[in-house]
């Protein structure tokens, strides 16, 4: 797969994974606290917009986000509503990554109908997880054999599965002769973690392709990344942007679509 010189820009630019960040590596260790102290607003917008998600059709809820990346790091944001539910469930999340795309600290929280929050920070070389279930519920922390470099696959939240996908594309792809090549059938293993199930699994990324398919009212083409986990399967169709468009949870009658 050959892509445009802007869409390597794109991946030079918003792929942190890439290679890691000299200037930030010999920034004194003052002038880096001072970064990281930089407003979530500030950088380069990656990308915003929201997702539908559906249930044998039905549309149930509404993921709204925004990308935001700097020389500091990234910072996804994420809301997520039910539709047409008296008992509304919201939730929201914040996740900060390094300009290596290591965790920095990621939150979440439960806004209705239930209070509860959680956050995920990494202590040392491990990660750490501290929750509680509601305003009267005592701090839980769990520690993880995990390293800061997992990928967070928040329940609820599908722009992580974006973030995912541009890790695995700085992985498998190749820049050659001013183009990038991304080779048909390549994986790559990721380890991931839920911290709404306090749990962590393996994954499998790999690249099909191209495929045509009628999109709002239009047949286009698009890139299509397939990903594997003990669980279940998953399918995301990508512009050519790298951006999601559509997600099918195999087996669970489940699709997301970007609005």
């Amino acid at each position: 797969m050959k892509l445009s010189a802007r869409l390597i820009k794109f991946l030079v630019i918003f792929i942190a994974v890439l290679a890691c960040s000299v200037a930030a590596s010999a920034t004194p260790p003052q002038k880096e606290k001072e970064k990281e102290k930089e407003k979530d607003h500030e950088g380069q917008q990656v990308d915003a917009g929201s997702f539908g998600v559906f249930m044998s059709g039905h549309r149930v809820g509404t993921e709204t986000f925004s990308i935001y990346q700097s020389n500091n790091g990234s910072v996804i944001k994420s809301e997520f509503k039910t539709e047409n539910d008296p008992n509304q469930a919201v939730q929201e999340s914040v996740m900060q990554l390094t300009s290596t795309g290591d965790i920095r600290r990621y939150e979440w929280k439960e806004l209705s109908p239930e209070k509860a929050e959680s956050v995920v920070i990494p202590n040392d070389q491990f990660l750490t997880q501290k929750w509680t279930s509601g305003p009267q519920d005592k701090p839980h922390e769990q520690p993880y054999l995990l390293s800061p470099s997992t990928s967070i696959l928040d329940d609820y939240f599908f722009i992580h599965r974006e973030v995912l996908v541009w890790r695995f594309l700085a992985v498998t792809c190749k820049q050659e002769k001013g183009m990038v090549q991304c080779p048909i059938k390549q994986r790559a293993q990721f380890g991931t973690m839920d911290p709404r199930q306090h749990s962590s699994a393996p994954l499998s990324a790999e690249f099909l392709g191209r495929e045509k398919m009628n999109f709002k009212g239009s047949q286009q083409e698009f890139n299509k990344i397939g990903f594997k986990t003990e669980v279940g399967s998953w399918q995301l169709w990508l512009d050519n942007e790298y951006k999601v468009i559509r997600i099918v949870i195999e087996g669970d009658n489940t699709e997301v679509i970007r609005d």
